[in-house]
């Protein structure tokens, strides 16, 4: 029985334990490495390299279109008649047309693309690779020739070397002595075993021992070992010393596209090797089948071997089949009709026995021809294995955790490797392997559990990584050429992580046995809790809906939100710092302050922490020392210099916006301005003369000829969130919309069916409307002026069509206003709608963007509407939501250190929580769609996309009308319904427009 951990004398002390601790937390780091692409480093060198469940899934619709593209119906006059589904294919269709074609293609591409030579065939059959060994070895084996000595590069069986690699090693050499001790004429002194896994001798050794066929296992993936380029050498030129009467058979399970070898060689081992795998399992399939090639010398050592056999092969083993299908016992049994692939001929001398998959056989043809686009040739897939061995070898030079399983730099495979732990710290090797055996859970997707109840997920970055039993390593990963070698780099340094982080959980397991117990997640000691009492200025109203004519607006809901937040409502000033309750914040309400001479004196002191405005503008002298938000999509009234002004730069204080909630009704003003000019319908004319009884219908109506919006075109300058909302609209109402915006928008723009222009100019080129949505930019702070003023010039609007209208109802500054007073002036546009921020001084006289827009109404009387900037700001609901998003923020920025939709540069101390928009408004976050995924939503979402998917995949699949009436007559109606139910779907998630 095990001694207990303190009569064994390690790890006793509690005081070392802690200190172990807190080493393997610092090794560890705080964060885990960068993902791998693909967890699944148990998958052989050539995988489907995907990277995600997402990109799985499209490579399986982009097989099934592939397969229907490649496999045709051809009725009796040769007419296409439609595609070969991959449903019709699974239905066990292993004979005739296409699954002879399928079967011949994958052939064909295996031997093309591992280039083997013409000369030697290809055998296919069902199993996996120790059922391709048990055909080579069963064919080329005869225990009645006497000359026949053997050679087999693994220990002998149940000897002290051989058991330690267990029963999985020793399996290939006990199959040879039992096949030797039970047949015909056998005689186990002939097979020769070597001292160690996987050295080939020399040739003259081999000579020594009188070797006919050597069998080559000991390379395989459980060693992580390769042929060195000498072991090559030596099998070589003992294979050329007498081509006819000597073979190799080698398992090249883990070999095929990682041969390190010398070109030349590679070339020599392909053509007078023999070669077995367990073919698609490396492609990433399952392990169903494999492959064996023979030269033509082994072929005819196995027709000798069939005309007088030792022992019986099993039917569905059989290479050599019957010349005379009649005379099946004692007939001339030949390979020249076996399940061979002959490149010669370009065909299958024979077929498989047994039903096999047909998909499976296809979907190695098309992984193949994809690993090809992706990699390249042979040549570039050997080289990348290489490349990442040695990117592995340069990883553990740099570090003392891992080392490498296999010591001989070159008998280190390039497919596998194996990786073992030199932990100082770790005397025990209970401790070492419970180490070990947590971190695979934690690189799993298990993940790992701490006394205390504190679970860290699984990384699920290396699935599969066990060692094999008496190999020397703890772990065991792919790494062949399909690999980027900054994935094997990321695998290295999660397993490092994994280490680290299972180490700490097994000593905290180990300090838990001495009664020293962490305490559980989430309790801290109340002492520790810093509570912080913060005072913050709400300067405009909270709701605008009114009770009665000249009540004051409603601002009870934003209050109660406030409240229901923990924070505290003042309607009015503060007036005693002192006497605010400790550990709260308090939001004081003054809605009524305007100017910078009522601003100034209760601002500056920095009273007030932070700040909530909608249109104040706040002066650069007035101090917010943890920031502010504005109610709405821009700052260009947030001048402070706590945050940096405006544009946010600089300062030591975050800037805010709440975007998106006056975004749809700021798109309906532009639309309540747009129709009251377009259609041009004098309507007030035609109420007149109604009320006074002067018009007929039939005789009138043809003086009020009037041009629709529909099929109109409008330009639209900027898609943020009110573009965006004005460009659906027009859409709705048939007009042709262009959109201007930065390039990286266009993506995005034409998926909604809008037209992109990559110009102002372009997009005004022929509108009938013009209407820009883009904000100030940024401050140019040598010019003084920002970056978007005068967008709207004379080159713009004289490229609209004739009598165009100009609507602005975002910043007065983005219109040359010089400019429109020539373009109504000359008729090129109609009329101009204008909204922007207008101050009265104390004298009478007014200022702001709106003020030089006043001239032009004078001279262009009923051709100017000018707005007082309340587009935005007159409709309740989403000032009120408006505002509580504003408060939500204040909050989480003073109690969390944590900013949404910051404008500008991120403080220091603080970290940026992304952006928050009504959904189906701004761009579509993270935020949205896990909300989606957490809601029912999600699985009518799957059930209507694969629905879709089904119909219009069986659609294009299908040829002739009568089949596809008989498609849509049966599925149409489900089609047009799933669509539409799609379509609501994503509208009501807030799914929808672009995504950043």
């Amino acid at each position: 029985m095990q001694k207990p951990l303190q009569e064994r004398g390690m790890m006793t002390d509690l005081h070392v334990l802690e200190k172990q601790r807190q080493r393997a937390l610092d090794d560890a780091g705080a964060c885990p490495p960068r993902r791998v692409s693909n967890p699944f480093f148990g998958v052989g060198p050539i995988t489907d390299g995907t990277s995600d469940e997402v990109e799985r899934r499209r490579l399986r619709f982009e097989f099934e279109a592939w397969l229907e593209s490649r496999y045709r119906k051809l009725d009796d006059t040769g007419r296409d008649i439609g595609a070969f589904t991959a449903g019709e294919l699974a239905r066990s269709m292993h004979r005739g047309y296409p699954a002879d074609k399928i079967l011949c293609d994958m052939m064909r591409e295996i031997h093309r693309y591992f280039e083997f030579p013409k000369a030697n065939k290809i055998a296919v059959g069902l199993g996996g690779g120790h059922s391709g060994f048990t055909v080579c070895v069963l064919h080329l084996l005869n225990t009645s020739d006497l000359n026949q000595h053997i050679f087999i590069d693994t220990s002998r069986p149940e000897t002290p070397t051989g058991g330690s690699g267990g029963f999985f090693r020793q399996s290939w050499g006990a199959q040879l002595i039992e096949l030797h001790r039970k047949s015909r004429g056998g005689d186990e002194s002939r097979l020769h075993f070597a001292d160690g896994e996987g050295a080939i001798p020399s040739a003259d050794k081999l000579d020594e021992l009188g070797i006919r066929i050597f069998i080559g296992v000991g390379h395989e993936t459980t060693g992580a070992t390769t042929y060195t380029q000498q072991d090559m050498n030596n099998l070589l030129e003992w294979l050329g010393r007498d081509p006819d009467n000597r073979h190799a058979v080698l398992d090249v399970t883990s070999m095929l596209g990682a041969m390190p070898w010398k070109p030349a060689t590679i070339r020599d081992a392909m053509s007078k090797i023999c070669m077995f795998t367990p073919f698609q399992k490396a492609i990433g399939g399952v392990s169903g089948y494999f492959i064996a090639s023979f030269t033509p010398q082994a072929l005819a050592l196995i027709e000798r071997n069939q005309s007088d056999p030792c022992f019986a092969i099993p039917r569905q083993f059989k290479l050599a089949a019957p010349v005379d299908p009649k005379r099946s016992i004692s007939g001339t049994r030949t390979v020249q009709v076996g399940p061979f692939y002959d490149p010669e001929q370009d065909k299958m001398l024979g077929g498989i026995i047994n039903t096999y998959s047909i998909l499976a056989f296809a979907e190695t043809t098309f992984g193949l021809l994809r690993c090809e686009r992706m990699i390249g040739p042979l040549a570039e897939l050997n080289r990348r294995s290489g490349q990442n061995r040695e990117t592995v070898e340069e990883w553990i030079a740099g570090q003392n955790l891992l080392q490498l399983g296999v010591a001989n730099p070159e008998s280190r495979g390039t497919a596998v490797t194996l990786l073992k732990i030199v932990d100082p710290d770790i005397s025990d090797p209970a401790i070492q392997a419970r180490i070990v055996m947590r971190s695979k859970q934690l690189l799993g997707y298990e993940g790992i559990t701490h006394p205390n109840g504190e679970h860290e997920r699984g990384l699920d970055v290396a699935r599969y990584v066990n060692a094999f039993p008496g190999t020397p390593g703890d772990y065991r990963a792919w790494i062949g050429g399909i690999r980027l070698p900054t994935d094997v780099t990321a695998l290295l340094e999660n397993i490092a992580y994994a280490y680290g982080r299972a180490k700490v959980v097994v000593l905290e397991e180990e300090m838990g046995k001495k009664g020293k117990f962490l305490p559980a997640p989430g309790s801290v000691s109340a002492e520790l809790v810093q509570r912080r009492t913060a005072t913050v200025l709400i300067a405009d109203p909270v709701g605008l809906r009114r009770t009665a004519p000249y009540a004051r607006a409603d601002h009870s809901e934003v209050q109660r939100h406030i409240e229901a937040r923990g924070g505290v409502f003042h309607d009015g000033p503060l007036t005693d710092r002192a006497a605010l309750e400790p550990g709260r914040i308090h939001f004081f309400y003054q809605p009524d302050l305007s100017t910078e001479a009522e601003l100034l004196p209760v601002t500056q002191d920095a009273r007030y922490d932070a700040v909530i405005a909608a249109a104040t503008f706040l002066p650069a002298d007035s101090v917010f020392p943890e920031g502010g938000v504005r109610i709405g999509a821009g700052t260009g009234n947030m001048g402070s210099r706590s945050w940096g002004g405006s544009d946010g730069v600089g300062g030591s204080a975050p800037l805010m916006n709440t975007p998106s909630f006056n975004s749809r009704a700021t798109a309906q003003m532009v639309f309540k301005s747009l129709l009251r000019v377009l259609p041009d319908l004098d309507v007030d004319a035609l109420h007149r003369r109604v009320v006074g009884a002067d018009f007929d219908t039939g005789k009138n109506l043809k003086e009020f000829p009037t041009e629709k919006l529909e099929s109109t075109r409008i330009a639209v300058v900027g898609y943020g969130n009110i573009g965006r909302q004005v460009a659906k609209l027009a859409k709705s109402f048939g007009m042709h919309v262009t959109v201007h915006a930065r390039e990286k928008h266009r993506p995005w723009i034409e998926s909604e069916g809008f037209a992109y222009a990559a110009t102002i100019i372009e997009a005004a080129k022929g509108a009938a409307v013009i209407t820009p949505h883009v904000g100030l930019g940024g401050m140019n702070r040598e010019k003084g002026e920002y970056a978007n003023a005068g967008i709207i010039g004379k080159e713009v609007l004289f490229a609209l069509s004739d009598n165009a209208v100009l609507i602005n109802f975002d910043r007065g500054e983005l219109v040359d206003v010089g400019a429109l007073d020539a373009a109504l002036t000359s008729g090129k546009v109609r009329h101009a709608s204008i909204d922007a921020d207008l101050f009265r001084n104390a004298d009478g006289s007014v200022r702001g963007p709106l003020a030089p827009y006043l001239p032009l109404e004078v001279r262009h009387r009923g051709k100017v509407e000018l707005l007082p900037h309340v587009a935005a700001d007159t409709d309740h609901p989403s000032r009120v939501e408006g505002a509580k998003q504003a408060v939500d923020q204040i909050i989480d920025a003073i109690v969390n250190r944590r900013v949404t939709n910051l404008k500008g540069d991120l403080p220091e101390g603080y970290s940026n929580a992304g952006a928050q928009t009504v959904p189906g408004v701004g761009a579509v976050t993270r935020r949205e769609i896990l909300s989606a995924c957490g809601s029912h939503d999600i699985k009518l979402a799957r059930e209507a996309t694969e629905e879709l998917s089904s119909i219009w995949g069986a659609l294009s699949s299908v040829s002739g009308a009568d089949r596809l009436g008989d498609l849509i007559d049966r599925h149409g109606s489900t089609l047009v319904r799933t669509s539409n139910l799609y379509r609501t779907l994503m509208e009501r998630l807030g799914i929808e427009g672009r995504h950043g």
